[in-house]
């Protein structure tokens, strides 16, 4: 495989996934470099079905191996919540704070605090399809704390670490994240 394409148009994922996969001398693009795709509604109840449909699609249309991915925060207290809707927990059009603040609200009182990411990465290369899981358990904190990163990590923060994915060296969170850990799978599968 010598191109990919990212079924993605936000840009911190896009940059997360070049480096990720940077030394295997594979030229990345994204939905960013092709206008014409069109958004893909992430209305399947799962993980996997949401990372399928985006991969489908854009493969389809571009004819380059698509890879997509979704990604749920998975509270126990919460019974899984927000999970598949975590990217529009407070709303169709919600911003990261938002997200976040509805959260630490559903949290209040709450003891448990127990929490997980999970990411299904998916690749789609005409008939052949595969996915890949990471999963990355901790707990939701009370304050947001850190300014690196997106989404909630300004209020996870990992089992055996003492700091939110906020205020994390990059390098270091996409060694234990989530993300990182589904596409160490892809990258294994690739190099196998």
């Amino acid at each position: 495989m010598d191109k990919l394409i990212l079924a993605s148009r936000n840009k911190n994922k896009i940059e997360e996934m070049k480096q990720l996969v940077a030394h295997l001398g594979i030229d990345v693009f994204s939905a960013l470099d092709f206008p014409d795709l069109e958004e893909v509604e992430e209305d399947k109840p799962t993980l996997e079905g949401n990372a399928l449909k985006k991969a489908r699609y854009v493969n389809q249309q571009t004819g380059i191996p698509a890879l997509s991915d979704d990604t749920g925060l998975e509270v126990e207290a919460l019974d899984g919540a927000p999970g598949v809707y975590s990217a529009r927990y407070a709303g169709e059009n919600a911003s990261y704070q938002d997200n976040v603040l509805k959260l630490l609200e559903a949290l209040k009182g709450k003891e448990n605090r127990a929490a997980q990411f999970r990411t299904v990465v998916a690749l789609v290369d005409g008939d052949q399809e595969w996915t890949f899981e990471g999963v990355c358990k901790g707990k939701i904190i009370e304050d947001q704390i850190g300014k690196k990163g997106f989404g909630y990590d300004p209020i996870f923060m990992p089992n055996e670490f003492a700091e939110t994915f906020a205020q994390m060296d990059p390098n270091i969170k996409n060694l234990i994240s989530h993300r990182g850990k589904a596409v160490q799978r892809f990258l294994e599968f690739l190099e196998d």
